[in-house]
């Protein structure tokens, strides 16, 4: 039997002739998104379609979950930050020392146009996790790791049930001392939470004084804060998680200062924590259409900062390289300055380096050398 959440994804848009009954589209347009579709598919909800302001061309939710003709640019890579190199079994991935990722789904309620796991959300299911006991073995016999991130695609389209097996399992091992879970299911289909009273209730119960459960989310423009999520985010604050949230930088979406600053500001009015804002990956169909460069980027997010608080500008400005996670701290003079924020190699952490300025550029290259 079905919930009424899971009844609800069932209307989601996921065809071209169900797009067009909500968005205007040309006909040589139609042909074009029919052929994208066919390679990475289509999936809105009806809440997050509701969002799109149809009398502007370039809304920025329109840009973020509307499939584009960008998306047949083949500029750049499927894997870009070295996850094959971090599986340790399928769906399990140990990068960082003290954190292993388990990919639970490769489905989301809704697919992003910016994705940066394109190469399977709602497509491959060869990475996605297959044994929970083999993950729970590896993370017991790996003492050093004491955080568990559970992403996907999103795992909190899985049922109450299923995550209350991942939860009572994890929580049997001692040396863990956080669980988070990456959603962006507060911003594009709050109703999985707010029509479900079992999962507040499950987070409640595991979420204690001394392991917290975290929901990292992902709000990238200040449209996306309405009541439905506000109202989601209280759920999960109620149940004693602690909610973060992780922004992309995303041209024709939060590239200039004012809607970046907004973002940052209301989202710790709802209770939010700004935690990281990502450079956007070289993602094959992505980069072309959504990367903004190194340059003006750190233009925008200092120019954001000068109109925030401290609470609200606690973000860094992160690459998630092959290398690890690079802060890119600004300019000064003919330089851009980067630091090892967290690394493979846990020696490399701290390390500060710096690159001549490319107006240009948006990534470093995965030979990657500090020195």
């Amino acid at each position: 039997m079905f919930m009424k959440w899971e009844k609800e994804l069932k209307k989601n848009i996921r065809t071209i002739d169900q797009l067009k009954k909500h968005v205007k589209l040309a006909k040589k347009e139609e042909a074009v998104l029919r052929k994208v579709i066919g390679i990475h598919p289509m999936n809105i909800t009806r809440y997050y379609l509701s969002l799109i302001n149809k009398k502007d061309p370039a809304d920025p939710i329109k840009n973020m979950i509307i499939p584009s003709k960008d998306e047949l640019n083949l500029e750049g890579v499927y894997d870009t930050s070295g996850e094959k190199e971090s599986t340790k079994a399928v769906g399990l991935q140990h990068k960082y020392n003290e954190t292993a990722l388990i990919l639970s789904t490769n489905r989301c309620a809704a697919y992003c146009r910016f994705c940066f796991r394109k190469r399977l959300v709602g497509l491959s299911e060869a990475e996605i996790l297959e044994r929970f006991d083999d993950a729970i073995n590896y993370i017991q016999e790996h003492k050093e790791i004491d955080n568990v991130l559970i992403s996907g695609g999103d795992p909190l389209i899985l049922t109450s049930r299923v995550l209350r097996q991942f939860l009572e399992k994890l929580s049997e091992i001692k040396h863990l001392k956080f669980i988070r879970f990456g959603s962006r299911v507060p911003v594009t289909f709050p109703d999985r939470i707010l029509m479900d009273d079992s999962l507040p209730a499950l987070f409640k119960e595991y979420s204690k004084k001394n392991r917290r459960l975290y929901v990292v989310t992902h709000f990238n423009h200040p449209n996306e804060i309405t009541r439905k999520s506000i109202e989601t985010v209280n759920k999960l604050i109620n149940a004693n998680v602690i909610v973060n949230n992780q922004t992309v930088l995303l041209k024709g979406v939060n590239d200039n200062p004012e809607t970046l600053a907004e973002l940052m500001k209301n989202l710790v009015s709802i209770g939010v924590n700004p935690y990281y804002l990502f450079q956007c990956r070289p993602v094959k169909r992505v980069v072309h259409h959504f990367r903004v460069p190194f340059f003006e980027g750190c233009r925008i997010v200092d120019n954001a900062r000068k109109k925030l608080d401290g609470h609200s500008k606690r973000f860094k400005f992160i690459m998630s390289h092959r290398s690890g996670k690079i802060e890119i701290l600004g300019i000064k003079g003919k330089y851009l300055f980067f630091k090892q924020h967290e690394a493979r190699n846990p020696e490399l952490v701290g390390k500060m380096f710096k690159r001549k300025i490319d107006k240009t550029s948006g990534w470093l290259d995965h030979s990657l050398r500090l020195y």
